[in-house]
């Protein structure tokens, strides 16, 4: 079984993937480590971010052990994780570690930004997970303050809104609902909603009944 969660930033995906990945027995990747794990090794090489090659010896050499590193979830390494994420040969040197994770039996829960539509097309369910900007923003605001990160609100809707930009426009799997899967919209939903609402999807896209609008 692969479960497929694709979504913008800050939609929730990432919990939500967890929440059902732990349900389930199954295991979880949350792709964007990969990426953020790039940039980090990019930036440790002391190599411009721009820089395709550079960037693709990172991928090619990541350490797949070195993902629980705390520094990865930084708002600056999430910025910079972006900027790699667009090099199709960084796309393409880490795409075997994720076609090869989504193997794992029983089942496994993916999220990210292009699992749906290049990573697993043929998921056995696909949710895109996403919500207004702004609620999105203020999620990811309080997650940085809960961590003792110095940013405004402001800044923090600002830099969301680049990535959006960024995820939807980059050449190389960019940010896009895969045509079989399912619209989760959490802007009004906490956790637990969505979590139920999550379950309910594949529930029924299992069953071989049509997912609940």
């Amino acid at each position: 079984m692969i479960i497929a969660i694709d979504g913008p930033a800050a939609s929730g995906k990432g919990t939500l993937a967890q929440r059902i990945a732990g349900h389930f027995g199954y295991v979880w990747l949350d792709t964007g480590l990969l990426y953020r794990a790039v940039a980090r090794d990019v930036f440790a090489a002391g190599a411009d971010l721009e820089d395709a090659e550079a960037a693709a010896r990172a991928a090619a050499a990541l350490d797949a052990t070195s993902l629980g590193d705390a520094a990865l979830r930084s708002t600056a390494v999430g910025e910079a994780a972006s900027v790699v994420a667009k090099h199709p040969a960084v796309r393409a040197a880490l795409l075997d570690f994720q076609r090869n994770f989504a193997r794992t039996p029983p089942g496994a829960v993916l999220d990210g930004r292009d699992i749906g539509t290049v990573i697993c097309p043929h998921a056995d369910v696909k949710i895109f997970v996403t919500a207004d900007v702004e609620v999105r923003a203020r999620r990811r605001f309080e997650e940085y303050v809960r961590r003792g990160e110095n940013v405004t609100y402001e800044e923090v809707v600002e830099v969301i809104r680049q990535r959006d930009a960024r995820d939807a426009s980059r050449a190389a799997a960019p940010l896009l609902q895969a045509p079989d899967a399912v619209l989760l919209d959490t802007t009004e939903m906490d956790i637990e909603a969505a979590f139920e609402a999550a379950l309910a999807i594949i529930s029924h896209v299992t069953s071989g009944r049509s997912a609940p609008c």
